[in-house]
């Protein structure tokens, strides 16, 4: 897809929805392996009620998304993934490994990205 000049407002919220999908689910990484995992994987230790504040936080990614104009399609696939990681996580012990792998803030991001036709890179540089 074909690069889009995006408004300079536009750009700063997908750079914010970039850092709170970092934060959900890569903040930290395990020394000494190539595994990652976040608040995401922390809420998720609290039983009852850490997924669902979890998924809370996802559902706002995916208002942003919806305020940026994203179509509906790709709406429903973000809530797809929302809706899978909460309802997997939830699972005791099983889920809380579950969220360490499926991290389903970084694909809607990219699933941002994609739709924009951008990628990281895009939102490092200033415009």
């Amino acid at each position: 897809m074909k690069k889009q000049t995006i408004p300079i407002e536009q750009l700063a919220r997908l750079r914010r929805i970039r850092g709170l999908a970092r934060l959900m689910d890569t903040a930290l990484r395990i020394p000494g392996t190539r595994i990652s995992l976040g608040a995401d994987s922390v809420l998720g230790l609290i039983p009852g009620i850490g997924d669902f504040g979890a998924a809370a936080i996802s559902l706002f990614i995916v208002n942003e998304a919806r305020r940026l104009g994203v179509p509906n399609d790709k709406l429903l696939k973000m809530l797809v993934n929302v809706g899978f990681d909460t309802v997997a996580g939830s699972v005791p012990v099983v889920g809380d490994v579950f969220d360490v792998y499926f991290k389903s803030n970084r694909r809607n991001l990219q699933l941002l990205l994609d739709h924009f036709g951008l990628d990281h890179a895009d939102l490092d540089r200033s415009r």
